[in-house]
């Protein structure tokens, strides 16, 4: 069962329909106590990183997802804003994130137009959990920042917007994607169901 964090920031509606139409058991959850009764979480992401981290906070959910990832081990998947407060700090808004990974949030140049939306290529840095077989697909975006990590083997997949950006992770049993796969027709739907099935590297073991 896929558990889709239900925040005030978050668009976690859109990220269950999607699940709806690949016949995946899949839920919001809007309480963090109820946050172990699921396989898989999922953290959908809209807005600004400052309000997510104070939604999070407010909540409650930024202890619980922490205690279900990095000790039950539970394959988690952060989307767009989702994916870059799992880094320690965003540009945007100055904000301090939840410092799961190492890294941070930077701004797009003046040279490209920000936000960028639309479809855009992305890269995967061969076979993984998430793609099909490694190859590329076209994905849709909603973004300003992007991610930096400082790890260099986390990143998964890259995407070209005024330079190459990262546009996926990977680290044990957390993943990461800037781009809404909830919004990226059949390309998207495949990415969500390979998570729901995922097994990931845990931090737990």
């Amino acid at each position: 069962m896929i558990g889709i964090i239900d925040y005030k920031a978050g668009n976690a509606p859109s990220v269950l329909n999607a699940y709806n139409k690949l016949e995946v058991s899949a839920e919001l959850v809007s309480n963090p106590e109820r946050i172990t009764d699921y396989t898989h979480i999922v953290l959908p992401g809209v807005g600004a990183a400052k309000a997510t981290m104070e939604s999070l906070r407010e909540t409650g959910f930024d202890k619980a997802l922490e205690y279900v990832v990095f000790k039950l081990g539970k394959p988690f998947l952060g989307i767009c804003v989702g994916m870059q407060i799992l880094f320690e700090h965003s540009e945007e808004e100055d904000t301090i994130c939840l410092g799961w990974l190492d890294g941070n949030v930077l701004k797009f140049p003046p040279s490209v137009i920000a936000p960028q939306m639309g479809w855009n290529k992305t890269v995967f840095r061969g076979k993984s959990a998430l793609s099909n077989n490694g190859e590329s697909e076209y994905f849709y975006f909603v973004n300003s920042y992007y991610v930096k990590p400082y790890e260099n083997e986390i990143i998964l997949a890259e995407t070209d917007y005024g330079g190459v950006f990262c546009s996926a992770i990977r680290k044990k049993n957390i993943y990461g994607i800037q781009f809404h796969a909830e919004k990226s027709g059949s390309a998207g739907l495949s990415l969500l169901k390979n998570f729901a099935i995922e097994k990931g590297g845990s931090y737990a073991n």
